[in-house]
């Protein structure tokens, strides 16, 4: 019995999701950017990428390695990919970039 936790412990642990201000500022260039045609859908996607951001803190929500050294990546929309990095404790978002543009 006792109480040691066994090795799976910190495994489910929620992380901390940091948003820098240069990925709320790519946030607001799309919204602001798609709102010039549709302002009702520039909100719902910009409250949908960051609600998947929100999901990072869960270490078992997907995230693929990224295109840059040290980075992963969320698909956080089919037209959009988060750019982020991660620890043991955080993930900070730091870009919001189309899928379709090349980088780096």
């Amino acid at each position: 019995m006792g109480g040691y936790p066994g090795p799976e412990a910190g495994a489910g642990r929620m992380k901390k999701v940091v948003r820098t201000q240069s990925y709320l500022a790519d946030l607001d260039a799309i919204e602001a950017y798609i709102a010039q045609d549709n302002p009702a859908a520039a909100v719902d996607l910009w409250f949908h990428i960051d609600d998947q951001v929100k999901k990072l803190a869960d270490p078992k929500f997907p995230r693929r390695r990224g295109r840059i050294a040290g980075t992963r990546e969320l698909v956080a929309h089919e037209n959009y990919l988060v750019i982020l990095t991660e620890d043991d404790a955080t993930v900070t978002a730091w870009n919001v970039v189309h899928a379709r543009r090349k980088f780096p």
